[in-house]
């Protein structure tokens, strides 16, 4: 795309031509693809460690490139958060005890590597970047069978997300997005994070605008056709704040309550939106395929 001719709305945020729109479609196929055959990987006593080193060997396979390995730092391929790790959680770094866990009075099950165990839940976060154009996408997977209460959360999550993507379209603002998942959300009794949010994304990993996954309806820049952004509203069971590690990182809950997060990437069209990042094998969602 010629970044001279480019259109830049007063907010900053880059109107991508038709052309464009092929682009993104390949970037999120990929990406889809991959967090795809990572689905039979997800089982008690697989390691977020291995699951990054395959994610990274497919990505080698593929002729395509990682856009975290090497971005600020990051070493890995992906993001990998388990139970109530909110976000940016690392492969291959033992696991932040959960709440269950911190009251626990058996120290065998206290967490000391990055093993999964019956019942974990995780997002897996992965970008690639394909012929200049970045494909970002995550999604939920259990080891083993969840709690009722994790299956919820992960359920209201999902749904959150397609609430907030129902809103994408020329004319809606982006505080249109970020209410129908925040009034969502709230009445069945789960908090959005705040502290995280999408971001716009094309040929660069972050760009304008920052898409709140909470917000008063009608704020907000206005949606045109051309826009491409995510939306990945983090969802937990307890209170919205969080922490974040000493290793700069890994965020968490404050509450160490679980948390769920789901992602897609998205461009606005002429009568709504096109989803870049759908799973081709429907598997999207933990409980389907």
């Amino acid at each position: 795309m010629d970044d001279v001719r480019a259109r830049i709305t007063k907010d900053g945020i880059r109107i991508y031509e038709d052309a464009d729109f092929a682009g993104m479609r390949t970037a999120g196929r990929v990406a889809a693809e991959i967090l795809d055959a990572v689905v039979p990987l997800v089982v008690p006593g697989a390691t977020t460690g291995a699951i990054d080193d395959f994610i990274t060997e497919e990505i080698r396979r593929r002729g395509v490139t990682s856009a975290t390995i090497g971005y600020k730092g990051y070493k890995h391929a992906s993001c990998i958060s388990v139970n109530h790790v909110v976000c940016h959680g690392i492969p291959g770094a033992p696991i932040p005890m959960s709440k269950s866990e911190t009251i626990s009075r058996d120290l065998e099950k206290r967490r000391k590597d990055d093993v999964l165990r019956d019942g974990d839940i995780l997002n897996i976060d992965v970008t690639v970047i394909v012929d200049g154009w970045y494909g970002d996408t995550s999604r939920m997977y259990v080891a083993g069978k969840p709690s009722p209460m994790a299956a919820r959360l992960i359920e209201v999550t999902h749904e959150g997300l397609m609430r907030g993507i129902a809103a994408v379209k020329p004319g809606n603002t982006f505080g249109d997005i970020g209410h129908a998942i925040q009034a969502y959300v709230e009445a069945q009794r789960m908090s959005v994070v705040r502290d995280f949010c999408g971001h716009g994304l094309g040929r660069v990993f972050h760009a304008p605008p920052n898409v709140l996954h909470y917000g008063r309806a009608g704020s907000g820049p206005v949606l045109e056709e051309g826009m491409f952004f995510t939306i990945e509203p983090m969802v937990n069971l307890g209170r919205p704040e969080t922490n974040v590690l000493a290793d700069d990182w890994t965020a968490v809950t404050r509450d160490k309550s679980l948390s769920a997060q789901f992602e897609h990437s998205v461009g606005v069209t002429a009568t709504g939106c096109e989803i870049f990042t759908l799973s081709p094998a429907g598997k999207f969602h933990p409980t389907w395929g």
